[in-house]
């Protein structure tokens, strides 16, 4: 005899409802209610358990566990190597060191790397159950949906199913190949219209904010004023809702040439050396002041 009473296993959504994090709105709606009172969002991409806690520490709005990693504490030449398991581990460290500091922790958003999201929207949000069950309360997907709309199909998917997602446009590191290279997106009045035409698009399919990488200032200010949802700004200008850096990036440790739109937070203007607290204190203050992107960090 069946139980009335008993959920329908083939109705019921795997993905768990995130823990609270020590603040009675969610995650998505802190970051929305940051954009709507035209406060800057501060964002950071961390990939283990002690950084997390000292991001949390100085107020730090949100955290990127970032396929990032897999060139910058893996030594990779590119993104497209980084797993699902791996992000998984990532994602569980920073989800335990944000939870040591004290509350609200910050928003944790998790990259679904190259290859986990492609197949279909249903092995999308397996992949995607995979980070939330690990700690994450946003993923976040490259790109936009060209080719007969099939990335909004898996945005829409997800979202239909309680999982937020983070849109990403502009250079999107996972297709650096198909791209032509890490170089700057949106110019030109045809790029910048496809732009601000995806970046809508994904709005309408659902995603709760967007990345915008290396795109000009102008643009991104204008894909800004025309969306409801926060932007997060790399390499896009000061028009955006808030901004990321890496955080290797940020404390001047990753070689390599650095890109325009990096500043090594460690060296004052007058040369005073700072530690890594009182580093990540100076990007959460500039970037909450507007010293930061600077017009030396920003493209045209």
């Amino acid at each position: 005899m069946t139980d009335a009473s008993a959920p329908n296993p083939m109705t019921v959504d795997p993905v768990p409802t995130p823990r609270p994090r020590g603040t009675s709105l969610s995650g998505v709606a802190r970051l929305q209610a940051l954009r709507d009172d035209g406060r800057r969002i501060v964002m950071l991409t961390c990939y283990d358990a002690s950084f997390a806690g000292l991001c949390s520490a100085v107020g730090v709005d949100t955290l990127l566990v970032g396929d990032s990693l897999g060139m910058v504490i893996q030594g990779e030449s590119s993104t497209v190597p980084v797993t699902v398991e791996q992000m998984r581990y990532h994602v569980a460290c920073v989800a335990r060191g944000a939870a040591s500091a004290a509350p609200p922790s910050p928003v944790l958003v998790a990259d679904l790397p190259f290859g986990s999201y492609h197949a279909s929207p249903h092995v999308a949000q397996a992949n995607a159950a995979t980070l939330m069950q690990a700690g994450a309360e946003v993923v976040k997907v490259e790109g936009a949906g060209r080719d007969n709309g099939w990335l909004f199909e898996v945005v829409a998917f997800l979202v239909d199913r309680g999982i937020p997602v983070c849109g990403h446009l502009g250079l999107t590191p996972q297709s650096v190949a198909q791209i032509g290279g890490y170089r700057v997106q949106g110019r030109g009045d045809d790029a910048a219209e496809r732009l601000l035409a995806d970046a809508l698009a994904l709005e309408r399919a659902g995603v709760s904010m967007l990345v915008l990488e290396m795109v000009p200032s102008a643009l991104a200010a204008r894909i800004t004023g025309a969306l409801r949802i926060p932007t997060i700004g790399i390499g896009a200008g000061p028009g955006c809702s808030g901004q990321v850096l890496v955080l290797h990036d940020l404390l001047g440790v990753y070689p390599g040439r650095k890109a325009r739109f990096v500043r090594d937070f460690t060296r004052d203007a007058d040369g005073t050396v700072r530690g890594p607290a009182d580093a990540i204190r100076a990007y959460v203050d500039a970037v909450r002041d507007g010293s930061f992107p600077a017009p030396e960090h920003t493209f045209d």
